[in-house]
């Protein structure tokens, strides 16, 4: 199959190098400001791999040339945090072609919403299929322009939806090969909510504020940054994001479960189960505060759960808290910025019901 990766941070380097890996042709795009990883893989020819998955991928294109990168493309991965998700939609806009696949990996709340607003594609249209992923199918990380280091490729629990709903199975079907693990989701919002980063992120990162500030992250970020009062801090916020589930009458894991069942942890516990997890190991914390476990999960995470929350009626103290506090630490109100809301996604105006039907 011919496949094309947008976005060649580490997530869509691994998912590259993954499917080239199965034997598919796959193409590499980027934005230009981002130039150093696609040229070292142009370069090169592909791209090598150590870890839980390992070894080198031929790419067939690796440039900033969405034309080239979009060739007689059957499936296309929207790989990226979630201010990406608008960009390449706006990028692909009227080069789409009818009959094509694509996926936005992760989610980051909303992001086949987002995606198909952005690239000109009505909700419900269905001649591109449209679908999302509840979360990064590895923990990974770029060692090196052109090469990765994949400290897990998941297990189970990574949870796909397309949207309209009707189209998942024949989607998961098509990526059984690369991804044979992956399971079905009731619907866009639970791959949503069920991507638990926005609660785990600004609560580790606050926590240890003055620590990354002091020593440019030089700590590792769970084994060292989650005591078991930050584990309790999480597990307040968790407990909001599955209220909010329940409400729309979406099951939403815990996600030390979740973790469990993806191969990350070994305990449902919200302390030590972060910290002696596999799955995290040896990840290092962030060099600054100015990062996208800030920016992205505060900014795009929590502040649309928390709009979403009171558009249905469930209260969300803790996660309003985390807004407000990353607020104030960064000087940026995350909550007026309003970078990922249900109003920007045009669902603003539906109940419960009709939410939990989308």
């Amino acid at each position: 199959m011919k496949i094309t990766v947008l976005g060649a941070g580490a997530g869509g380097t691994a998912m590259a190098f993954d499917c080239a890996s199965h034997g598919h042709e796959v193409r590499l795009f980027d934005f230009e400001q981002f130039p150093d990883n696609v040229a070292a893989i142009a370069e090169q020819g592909g791209i090598h791999a150590d870890g839980d998955i390992s070894g080198f991928g031929s790419i067939a294109y690796s440039g900033h040339d969405i034309d080239q990168a979009l060739q007689d493309a059957e499936l296309i991965y929207v790989v990226g945090p979630a201010y990406s998700t608008e960009p390449f939609g706006e990028a692909v806009a009227g080069k789409l072609s009818a009959g094509q696949t694509v996926i936005v990996s992760p989610s980051s709340c909303g992001g086949a919403l987002a995606f198909k607003r952005a690239a000109g594609l009505a909700v419900h249209d269905a001649s591109v299929r449209v679908a999302e992923t509840s979360t990064l199918h590895y923990a990974v990380r770029l060692t090196e322009p052109g090469k990765i280091r994949v400290f897990l490729k998941l297990k189970a629990g990574n949870l796909l939806a397309a949207l309209p709903r009707e189209h998942t199975g024949d989607i998961l079907a098509l990526i059984s090969d690369v991804y044979p693990s992956m399971e079905p989701a009731e619907s866009v919002l639970q791959t949503s909510l069920q991507n638990a980063n926005p609660i785990i992120h600004p609560a580790v990162t606050l926590s240890n504020a003055a620590r990354i500030e002091m020593t440019g992250g030089d700590f590792l970020f769970y084994e060292e940054g989650v005591s078991d009062s930050v584990g309790r801090l999480i597990e307040a916020l968790d407990k909001e994001r599955i209220a909010i589930g329940a409400k729309l009458g979406i099951t939403v894991l815990p996600d030390p479960e979740m973790g469990m069942r993806q191969g990350y942890m070994l305990e449902p516990n919200y302390g030590s189960g972060y910290r002696e997890a596999p799955g995290f190991r040896g990840i290092g914390a962030q060099p600054q505060l100015d990062h996208r476990y800030l920016n992205e999960d505060v900014g795009y995470g929590l502040v649309f759960m928390s709009m979403l929350g009171k558009q249905i009626g469930v209260a969300t103290p803790g996660i309003d808290a985390i807004i407000d506090v990353a607020s104030i630490v960064m000087a940026h109100e995350y909550r007026a910025a309003a970078l990922r809301t249900p109003e920007s996604l045009g669902i603003a105006d539906l109940s419960a019901e009709q939410l939990a039907s989308l």
